[in-house]
């Protein structure tokens, strides 16, 4: 299998694992049991993806940073993800109120120390640098003067680099510090719940159309400064607009296949502007 043909499929996979981890959390209110059946399909794709890597070599450099900086941190960090979920979930207080705000609080503190014991990392990954990154993300290329994970000889070398797994619960933290706010917000009852949300607008224009908008938004980093998943961007839209978009990734795999014109809603959109205001020039 070739190069480009690998890292596709394994991106194919996690695709399609996302949608089905997204149709278990709609479909399923209980926390414990989505945890549960999403950890499953999660270590399924998991060792999919390590049997492909560990029978292959990697044509580049770029490629193996690409993959250890990107793919299999995404993959991983859903992991890392439901099993703090699955934890929290397990652990909480059956009783009282405030118990579960302290409880829910214990845990963000939690996460604010992993940010501090990694803080020169952290600054690094998030700042979007890239001078380290032939020694964080190619296997066996690491530096002994760097602060090193003390599982990291523990770890399948021809699966793992030095970072990868710093990344990975980055992006964890990410999804869980958002989990226990929405959790703290449900307990302490501060804000209307999205889904109670009813709103004026009606998206008029096509499906395609608003998944390029949405799309293109979430590129350009607008929500949370870029930390947070497009699946979490599509279901918000979702919500407030009352369309379907489900089939999202399918819908941007047949843009990206586009010969002409593969943003024509955006050109639309700055075409009609620009003729907008230089009609207004003219009065």
């Amino acid at each position: 299998m070739s190069q480009k043909n690998l890292l596709t499929e394994i991106q194919n996979l996690s695709e399609l694992l996302t949608e089905e981890l997204d149709a278990l959390t709609q479909n399923e209110d209980n926390w414990i049991t989505v945890c549960e059946a999403s950890l499953m399909k999660i270590d399924e794709v998991v060792r999919q993806t390590k049997a492909l890597i560990t029978s292959s070599e990697f044509e580049t450099t770029a490629d193996e940073v690409y993959f250890f900086k990107q793919l299999k941190p995404a993959l991983i960090s859903k992991f890392i993800y439901y099993t703090k979920v699955l934890s929290i979930e397990s652990l909480k207080p059956v009783l009282g109120k405030e118990p579960l705000i302290k409880y829910y609080e214990a845990e963000e503190k939690k996460l604010n120390g992993f940010y501090k014991e990694n803080a020169d990392f952290y600054s690094y990954y998030r700042r979007g640098a890239t001078y380290l990154d032939h020694k964080y993300f190619v296997r066996n290329s690491f530096d002994m003067k760097m602060r090193l994970s003390s599982e990291f000889y523990n770890l399948d070398v021809s699966f793992t680099t030095s970072h990868d797994h710093l990344v990975a619960h980055i992006l964890a933290n990410t999804e869980l510090d958002r989990y226990l706010k929405n959790e703290l917000v449900k307990v302490k009852n501060e804000v209307v719940r999205l889904k109670d949300y009813k709103s004026i607008l009606v998206w008029s224009s096509s499906k395609v159309s608003l998944i390029e908008l949405i799309y293109s938004l979430h590129l350009m980093k607008c929500f949370n400064a870029g930390n947070i998943e497009l699946n979490e961007v599509i279901r918000t839209f979702e919500k407030i607009l009352g369309a379907d978009l489900s089939n999202f990734h399918k819908i941007l795999g047949e843009i990206k296949l586009r010969k002409i014109n593969r943003t024509k809603f955006l050109q639309s959109l700055y075409q009609n502007l620009e003729q907008h205001f230089t009609d207004l020039d003219g009065k």
